[in-house]
This record gives C-alpha cells, sequence and structure tokens, in this order.
C-alpha cells in the first residue's frame, strides 16, 4: 500500500477531485496558502499496483511534473472504500505487487551512489575477490560480491531504456564498464604486490587453485547465471523483494571473474586473462538482457503515449545490439565448453584403455588418471581436436615393488596414443603400495 500526497495547481482541484471520486479513491483535501502556484495539496491511499495508473491519469487531467508528488509507503489503511479499491486492483499475478514506473526509477536512483563511492566500492569488492581466489577461499569470495554495488547501474541501464531515459541508461552502462575495468586493473596490481611480496609460493601455478581455474577457463554454462541474476534483480526491484540478496547474485557473475582476470594478467598468462574478460563481459551484457526484456514483459512503459513508440524503438535496438554481441563473444566460451567436453571424454577414453591394459597384470592396480591441458599456445577451443591442446596423461598405477615393467609402460603409451592426432606424452608413475612411494 502507498500513500499519496499531491500538490493541485490553481485551477485543477476540481478535476482532480471529479478523478478521483470517479475511481474511488478516499482523499483529504487541505488549501494551500504559501503559494500562488498551487491551491491545495489532496493526499490519499492506493494499492501499489494502482499509484501508476492514477498518476498517470491526474498528469492528463492537470497535474504538472512540476507538481510536488510524493509516494510513501503505508502499513495500515483503515477504510471501506479502499478495501473496496483494493479488490479492485487485485489479480493474481505478480502485477498485483508491482511498484509504479515513478517509483521504480526513484528506487534504481537510490541504488546507484555516486560514481566515486561506486567506483572505490567496486575496486574494494575486485581487491577482497583476488586476495580470496589466491587463498582458494569461497568465503572471502562471498564476502566480496556482498560489498559490490553493481546491482543499481545494472538495473539503471535496463530502466532507462523502457521508460526512455537516456541519461539513466547511459549512466547505468558507463558505470558497469568503468567499474569492470578498474576492478580488472586493480586486481591485476594486487595479484603483482602479492607475487612480488612472495606472499604466495613461488612457482605457484593458479590453475592449481579451484576458485581461479574455473574462471580462467570459463564455459558457456555460466550465461544462465546472468541471465537469472538479471531477471531476479528486476523481479525484486518491481516487487519490493529482498533486492540486497538479489544484488549478491548480480555481483557473483561479474566480480570473481573479474579478479581472475587480474590474476591471470599479473601471472603473463593472456589466454587465461582473454577467457576471464570474456566471461565478464557476457555476464554484464546477460544481466541488462534479462533485465531489459523483464521489464518490458512486466509492461513498464514511458508516461507518455508519444514516447511509446520511441522506446519501442529503442528497446528493440539494445535487445539486437546485446543479444548479437552475447552471441559473437559466447563463441570463445563455446570453443571452451567443447574442448572441456572432449578433454573429458579423452580422459574417460584414457582410464578405460589403462584399466584394459592393466588387467592382463595381476598385481597391477589403475590408481589415477590425470590429463592436463597446456597453459600456453593456442587459445584454448580454437583447436577442433582437443587432444592437441593435452600437454601429458598421467597414470598412477599401484602394485608390489615387482610391478615395475618397461613392456608396461610401452604398452600404456601405445594405447593412449591411438587415441590422438599427434604423439601426446605419457607419464606412468608406479606407487609401492604399503611402502614409500617411487615413481618412474
Amino acid at each position: 500500500m502507498r500513500h499519496i500526497q499531491v500538490t493541485i495547481p490553481t485551477g485543477k482541484r476540481q478535476a482532480v477531485l471529479e478523478l478521483l471520486d470517479e475511481e474511488g479513491i478516499d482523499y483529504v483535501v487541505t488549501d494551500e496558502s504559501s503559494s500562488r502556484e498551487y491551491d491545495a495539496v489532496v493526499s490519499f491511499p492506493l494499492p501499489t499496483n494502482a499509484v501508476e495508473p492514477v498518476l498517470d491519469s491526474l498528469q492528463e487531467v492537470g497535474i504538472e511534473e512540476e507538481s510536488y508528488t510524493v509516494v510513501v509507503d503505508a502499513e495500515t489503511v483503515a477504510s471501506r472504500q479502499f478495501d473496496e479499491l483494493q479488490e479492485e486492483y487485485a489479480t493474481e499475478s505478480v502485477e498485483e505487487e508491482q511498484i509504479s514506473r515513478q517509483e521504480l526509477v526513484t528506487q534504481a536512483e537510490e541504488l546507484t551512489p555516486t560514481f566515486s563511492v561506486f567506483f572505490t566500492m567496486t575496486l574494494i569488492s575486485a581487491v577482497v575477490a583476488t586476495v580470496g581466489l589466491l587463498l582458494d577461499s569461497p568465503a572471502v569470495v562471498v564476502g566480496s560480491m556482498v560489498i559490490a554495488p553493481l546491482i543499481g547501474p545494472a538495473l539503471s541501464a535496463s530502466i532507462g531504456t523502457v521508460v526512455n531515459d537516456r541519461d539513466v541508461f547511459l549512466t547505468g552502462m558507463r558505470y558497469q564498464f568503468t567499474g569492470v575495468a578498474g576492478g580488472i586493473i586493480a586486481a591485476a596490481i594486487v595479484a603483482w604486490l602479492v607475487q612480488s611480496m612472495l606472499l604466495v609460493p613461488p612457482g605457484l601455478e593458479i590453475t592449481e587453485i579451484d576458485e581461479v581455474s574455473e574462471r580462467i577457463a570459463p564455459e558457456l554454462l555460466l550465461l544462465p547465471v546472468a541471465l537469472g541474476a538479471g531477471a531476479a534483480g528486476v523481479l525484486s526491484l518491481a516487487t519490493g523483494f529482498s533486492i540486497a540478496i538479489v544484488g549478491v547474485m548480480i555481483a557473483a557473475a561479474l566480480v570473481p571473474p573479474m579478479a581472475a582476470a587480474g590474476i591471470a594478467i599479473a601471472w603473463g598468462l593472456p589466454i587465461a586473462a582473454l577467457g576471464s574478460t570474456v566471461l565478464v563481459l557476457v555476464n554484464l551484457l546477460g544481466v541488462n538482457l534479462s533485465g531489459l526484456v523483464t521489464l518490458w514483459y512486466l509492461g513498464y512503459r514511458p508516461g507518455s503515449w508519444f514516447e511509446i513508440s520511441t522506446a519501442q524503438r529503442q528497446f528493440v535496438k539494445q535487445i539486437g545490439i546485446f543479444v548479437v554481441v552475447i552471441a559473437l563473444l559466447s563463441l570463445f566460451l563455446t570453443g571452451i565448453t567443447y574442448t572441456s567436453y572432449q578433454v573429458s571424454a579423452f580422459e574417460e577414453t584414457a582410464t578405460q584403455e589403462s584399466e584394459a591394459v592393466l588387467a592382463e597384470y595381476d598385481d597391477a592396480t589403475l590408481l589415477e588418471v590425470d590429463v592436463e591441458v597446456r597453459e600456453d599456445g593456442a587459445p584454448i577451443g580454437t583447436s577442433l581436436d582437443a587432444t592437441q591442446q593435452i600437454d601429458v596423461v598421467i597414470i598412477e598405477v599401484g602394485g608390489p615393488p615387482g610391478v615395475y615393467d618397461a613392456e608396461l609402460i610401452e604398452r600404456l603409451e601405445t594405447a593412449i596414443n591411438e587415441h590422438t592426432t599427434d604423439d601426446v606424452a605419457v607419464q606412468v608413475r608406479f606407487v609401492t603400495i604399503g611402502e614409500n612411494y617411487s615413481s618412474h
């Protein structure tokens, strides 16, 4: 429920009150004596989803944008006439809980801090995420998402499009892209300092850190996370659901990949940095795309009818740009996803071949098969054959001391390379079960 206060311009009192009577709205009128421009102030309660149509109707009868209109929450309204009004606007859909277009724009502005505050908080979030990734600490990474102020600009850009407010749209996009660029640079600087000051072990391979590895070789399956975050953000804003929780979800799609890109730059891995940066851009555009579509689906439009066609053209244009750019960037992620699938399939094949060879040796047991992909050279996903990107296949075999056999090693190498186009290095490590570890 909402409580509305509107200043009535001189000469418009009768038209405004007749409109409220026609709508069946309880109201209280107070004479205004502080200004010659306004004749009175009218106050009345409304169901939440009735605010926008009633304010639009008031504008049509003479309430200009220069008039003061205040919309506040109302906890309780005791009135039989209001109950009837509430039943009139009651629906079984999300529309019953939707806030007005005017409130939506105000909410987005409140969620968007000044640029200096936004940029500073985004840098801090990126720095915390960088430390969390290097520590392989999910808790610290989640903490970085909580302080990231990304939801406001992300939703502002979509809102600006549907209500035909170009300034709101451009401000939202400028905040987002500047924040992402600054976050990546800050993460790179912090990661380089951590490496230079030996705060991590020398020669640390970031691909061995789970929190980092899953973000420097991103897959297309991560795109639905961004799409869901954008849609949930708009729904939470439009219906008054906990916006802070959804803000963490949007940050989850953007902050960790930003930090991963910075870490990859500091470690001198340009291909990994490119993968993380592409993921950030795809997620950012995905959030904006789903937010824009959800707002349009919920029925938000400009206040003036002659602006609707302009907003519709802008909506179609923005959707087209987002879809095309996401599709182009997703080609890179698709390549990575396909390569990951091929590597997993090859690892399964290597395991089966190793088990088949070792089945002929009574004392030999397959302990583990690990396939490692090259970290440098051609970008992951650019080759149609994933075996061309495999660096080494490590086969761990357990058994008594006498299990070591040069013929066994040769047979394993042959069996593995029957499934590759180029010769792949095969390392066979023998583990003496029950005694000291030995490898060959």
